[in-house]
């Protein structure tokens, strides 16, 4: 039965059918030729799957990266960033990690990292004199980091679907987001020493103090967003709120970069995101309930206890087939469909279930920036105006930096887990 589904929906994406209308079409048709299940019970199922508080702080967290791409927050975070790292040598590549760690926790959207401040990084670095392929390659990599420094729509929408901590789950990605971060600058330092790239400048304190001044506001939504969820003054749906609230405020009332007759345009482009995730999303319940009733979750469990000796293994196959799944499809579908079904066998192994969705989701990110169905690989081709065979040249070291910080992370839980257990939330 799960096979019939899998295949179908296979040969359906294969053909063009959007992955929304492919998945429920294969869910209701293997339903319908394996049980006697009433077909009326399906479209319950899904709206039950809709009836969900943590999913609101889905499309709410899509509109505060849209307001932030659109109100032109991007440039002050980015002259913030460059003035802390830009004296570094390898200045502007180091600019171009911090600035997307930065407008990763405003916006939780890599192609929203992309749109916003992708064309000034790559621009800034190729004035610097690095090579355009590698200021390509860096930036589309570095944008993999919005999707996982909190507040992270994909780790979001894993934790709705795993039924986990969201907010517990956010803080679970700094730490690695940090890490993996820091591996680009080590990277990117090297790199530039190497070749005389980008000689470093002087500090200047006066300018930190000027560019933080205008980029502190913006900077603080992130800050308010972990304090409250952590402490507990409101749940991730009612922050995802907030920060809408607090970034109208900002791009319409205080900086004036949104005119108010731009909203309706804005939430329409809002709604159709969140529609396609959310469609997903109930389309994804009928092939998750299709895998339990087949008892796939307990024969995975069965194959990773024959083929690995512990957690470490486990994570490690699970880690290598994610990075297959991801090339192929988009990292949404892929979380709804497969943590039902590899979660529970990665737990019945020993592997920590904070720790494998933390894996999950930053290894799905990958599939955003490889081919074919890279989302930011196709936007940063866009906004660099080069092919994709040389975006993807260009981007073959940093991607394999990129790589290896994430086998790091599947290798040593603590550095996931440590902190939350330092901060005694774990």
């Amino acid at each position: 039965m799960s096979i019939f589904l899998l295949v179908t929906f296979l040969a359906l994406s294969a053909l063009g059918v959007p992955l929304a209308i492919a998945l429920g079409l294969s869910s209701v048709a293997a339903i319908a030729l394996f049980t006697s299940t009433p077909i009326d019970l399906l479209s319950q199922s899904m709206f039950s799957a809709m009836n969900s508080f943590l999913l609101v702080a889905v499309p709410l967290f899509i509109l505060v990266g849209v307001l932030m791409e659109r109100g032109r927050v991007a440039e002050k975070l980015f002259d913030f960033a460059e003035a802390i790292v830009g004296w570094l040598p390898g200045g502007l590549g180091h600019v171009n990690v911090a600035s997307s760690v930065i407008f990763g926790g405003v916006s939780g959207s890599s192609v929203a990292d992309i749109a916003s401040i992708g064309a000034i990084e790559i621009k800034a670095m190729e004035r610097h004199g690095f090579p355009k392929g590698y200021a390509v390659g860096m930036t589309l990599c570095t944008s993999t980091l919005s999707s996982i420094i909190p507040p992270s729509i994909l780790i979001v929408i894993a934790g709705s679907i795993a039924n986990a901590s969201i907010g517990l789950l956010l803080v679970a990605g700094l730490v690695p987001g940090l890490f993996i971060a820091l591996t680009f600058m080590v990277f990117n330092h090297f790199y530039a020493v190497r070749y005389g790239y980008s000689p470093p400048k002087p500090f200047n304190l006066r300018l930190v103090m000027t560019t933080g001044l205008a980029a502190i506001l913006p900077m603080l939504t992130p800050v308010i967003l972990m304090i409250g969820i952590v402490d507990g003054y409101f749940t991730p749906t009612e922050a995802a709120g907030i920060a809408v609230l607090y970034t109208l405020f900002l791009s319409v009332v205080l900086y004036r970069t949104i005119a108010p007759r731009e909203l309706p345009q804005i939430l329409i482009e809002t709604a159709r995101t969140s529609g396609t995730i959310l469609f997903i999303a109930a389309t994804a319940k009928l092939a998750a309930w299709v895998f339990t009733y087949d008892g796939l979750p307990a024969k995975v469990a069965g194959l990773l206890g024959t083929i690995s000796s512990g957690p470490t293994m486990a994570l490690v196959l699970i880690f290598l087939f994610l990075i297959i799944v991801g090339m192929f499809m988009d990292a949404i579908a892929a979380m709804f469909i497969l943590i039902p079904v590899l979660l529970p066998p990665a737990v019945s192994v020993g592997v920590d279930p904070i720790h494998f969705l933390i894996v999950m989701v930053i290894t799905l990110t990958l599939g955003l920036i490889t081919p074919p169905v890279g989302v930011c690989l196709f936007a940063v081709a866009q906004v660099a105006k080069m092919s994709l065979e040389d975006v993807i040249k260009g981007s073959l070291a940093p991607m394999s930096i990129l790589l290896g910080a994430i086998l790091a992370l599947v290798l040593f839980p603590d550095l996931t887990l440590g902190p939350l257990r330092l901060l005694g939330l774990y």
